[in-house]
Order: structure tokens, then C-alpha cells, then sequence
């Protein structure tokens, strides 16, 4: 018996050591040390949670610390992540967002039961619910003044070009009507206190305007994140005709580079530093006096180093005004320098590295035009 328990262990780990394994099949995260014993995939075990709570699809287990028999590890090894991506994720659309171990928990749950218990990739040219060009339906969004949450009709068009918010039902006009090509969308559970938040962000004369949206069904916020992406998609691709589809997709919704609080000063860098919540969305780095507001109190661009722009860690000798946190930032651009002070020395090295990460890649055509509208409104 002990030699079978050997021989099976060994042979688990033979499997276990194939390239293909070194990676969660479902987030990407490296090393994991789960696999379920009815799909043959490796998986963290994060995943392995989401795994469980679908037990009819899939049954998982430790690698490390329960017993594989035999005929276990002999369907893994004739499975295993890439014969069984080749199955589940055949027919993947190119919008569609696959997520990897630093998303969300909707994001990621909804993308394993659309693998393996609804079969959304398995067929070429499946309906999918996000992939006919129009979604209609209720979101809870966040009321702009009075901070509750109400629901309102959304309309999404492709052949519009456009989203639509009304604040009945029987509604005729839009409260809103935005161009798809200047939406973002990113999920922001934690701040808006809801496991299936979704952050909608638009530019409204090239200023950003935020709403804030949840569900109750992780399934339908997903898909309504994905059906954003589909329309863009697109739109862009009329709109862009000899881009490839690489390029429109990496122009879709986006993540933000780095958020939270830091203390700012004003522009004659004698007002007393006053804390705000910062956004940082590529060259825009936006302040707000609560992190649920709808508009921005002011945003400063971040352009690139051949441009002029630079960062520095620490305040310039001599700051004047009074500030609490001692971890200070200097942003210095052709214009002037902006202060700001961070309350940990690991978030100043954190916002530090984001700002870098920018200044060091070049501008696009369309920054500089983005760039040349700062300099005109400051």
C-alpha cells in the first residue's frame, strides 16, 4: 500500500512539474499547489474557493496535502491546464476581459463559471449575453448629492455608439447619453463597499465624471462590464480600420494605475497641505475631497520625461505650508511643481513607482493634445 501511495505521489509530481502546470489555469498566479480532480487543471487556491462553490462542475484538492489515487493522477495527467484551456477557452472573444490574481472576486468567479459551467467558449459563434451589440437593464447607482443607492434603467447601443442613464423607468430622455469611446469601466468593490462595484468613468468637456454602480447578480455586472468592452471594441475598429485587434484591445477599459490618499498644497506652496484621494488614470492624476465624488476637484497631467516632467522624492527645502505627513512627493513639470505628502514611506515609494512608470514612456499624438488642453485651461 505504501508503495502505492509512492508511486502515485511521484508520478502527481511528474505532472505537477510540467511547464504548462506552473500557472493557475485560471488566474495566471504562479505555483499552484490545488488542482481539480475533475477538470485536470492546476489551480491557486484562491481559485480552488471559487472551485468549490460549484461542486457539480468541479471537486478540488490539495496537492500537497490529501491522497491522489491512482486513476486521479492518471486523469490529470492526460488532461492538465493546456489540454483543458483548449477545451474551455477555444472560442474566447477578443474583448472579452480575462482576469488574472490581482482582480476582483466577481471578476474572477464569473470568469471560471463562464468556463467551465456555462461553456461560454467552448462553441465558435455562441450568443453570449454581452455580444449582441445592445444591454438593457437596472443597475443601483449612486446618487451624486445624496450618496444613496437608486435603481435606474441603463441603456448600452452599439448601433448609438453610446450609454444611456434614466432616472425612471418610463423615461424618454436620458438623464445621461455618452459616447462609448470615452467610457472606462473598473471594478472598485472596496470603495464603493459593495463585492459587485463597478466604476463607470466618462470625460465630459475633457473633464472626468464618475458614477458608481452595483448589482445584485455578480453574473449580470460582469456582463455588463463585458458588453461595454464588446461595443467599444467595435466602435473602434470602424473608427480605427487598419488597426490590428491586439491594439484596439489593449485601447478597452483599463484598471487604474494607483489610487488612495495623499496631502496636497496649492500652487504658491505656502497653503496648508489638505488630504484628498487620488486617482491616477495613465497621464491624469485626478484629487478628490471624498473618493466616491462625481467630479474631480482638479487634475494635474503627468507627461514624459523628454517632455519635461520629472519625480522626486521628498519636498523642496524650505516648504511652507503646515503638513501631518512627512513622506513627501515633488511632480515637476515645464510649469511648476506640485507637493504632495504621503502618510507611509511605502505609499510614497508605491505612488513614487506609478509616476515613473508614466514620465518614462513616450507621448502619444493624442496626449499632447490632452497635455496642450491643461496648459490652456491652468
Amino acid at each position: 500500500m505504501a508503495g502505492g501511495n509512492e508511486r502515485s505521489m511521484k508520478a502527481l509530481k511528474e505532472v505537477w512539474k510540467r511547464a504548462e502546470n506552473s500557472l493557475c489555469a485560471d488566474c495566471g498566479k504562479p505555483d499552484p499547489d490545488w488542482a481539480s480532480s475533475t477538470l485536470g487543471v492546476f489551480i491557486c487556491l484562491s481559485c480552488s474557493g471559487i472551485h468549490r462553490n460549484i461542486p457539480s462542475i468541479s471537486k478540488v484538492k490539495s496537492l500537497k496535502m490529501d491522497h491522489w489515487d491512482d486513476a486521479q493522477v492518471q486523469f490529470l495527467a492526460k488532461h492538465g491546464n493546456a489540454v483543458t484551456k483548449a477545451k474551455y477557452e477555444a472560442h474566447i472573444p477578443i474583448y472579452y476581459y480575462q482576469p488574472t490574481y490581482n482582480d476582483c472576486q466577481v471578476l474572477r468567479e464569473q470568469w471560471i463559471r463562464a468556463k467551465y459551467e456555462r461553456k461560454e467558449f467552448t462553441e465558435p459563434g455562441k450568443q453570449l449575453p454581452y455580444s449582441d451589440g445592445v444591454k438593457e437593464g437596472i443597475l443601483w447607482k449612486r446618487g451624486r448629492d445624496n450618496g444613496q443607492f437608486l435603481p435606474r434603467k441603463f441603456l448600452l447601443s452599439e448601433r448609438e455608439g453610446c450609454l444611456k442613464y434614466f432616472t425612471k423607468q418610463d423615461a424618454k430622455e436620458p438623464k445621461i447619453n455618452v459616447k462609448i469611446d470615452v467610457i472606462n469601466a473598473t471594478f472598485q468593490p472596496e470603495k464603493i463597499g459593495n463585492p459587485n462595484g463597478l466604476q463607470i468613468t466618462y470625460l465630459k468637456d475633457n473633464k472626468t465624471r464618475n458614477i458608481f454602480v452595483y448589482h445584485e447578480s455578480g453574473k449580470e455586472v460582469v456582463d455588463w462590464f463585458n458588453a461595454i468592452r464588446s461595443v467599444q471594441f467595435h466602435y473602434l475598429k470602424v473608427a480605427f480600420p487598419i488597426a490590428s485587434d491586439n491594439e484596439i484591445k489593449n485601447r478597452l477599459t483599463r484598471n487604474f494605475l494607483k489610487e488612495g490618499y495623499m496631502e496636497k498644497t496649492g500652487p504658491k506652496q505656502r497653503e496648508a497641505f489638505k488630504k484628498r484621494w487620488f486617482t491616477l488614470d495613465h497621464r491624469r492624476l485626478m484629487y478628490f475631497k471624498d473618493p466616491l465624488d462625481a467630479f474631480a476637484k482638479g487634475e494635474v497631467f503627468v507627461g514624459s520625461r523628454e517632455n519635461g516632467y520629472s519625480v522626486q522624492k521628498g519636498l523642496p527645502s524650505g516648504t511652507q505650508g503646515n503638513f501631518s505627513w512627512h513622506y513627501g512627493i515633488t511632480i515637476v513639470t515645464p510649469d511648476r511643481e506640485y507637493l504632495f505628502t504621503c502618510e507611509t514611506e511605502t505609499d510614497q515609494l508605491e505612488w513614487i513607482k506609478a509616476f515613473i512608470g508614466i514620465i518614462n514612456q513616450a507621448m502619444t499624438p493624442q496626449e499632447y493634445a490632452i497635455e496642450a488642453y491643461f496648459k490652456f485651461k491652468s
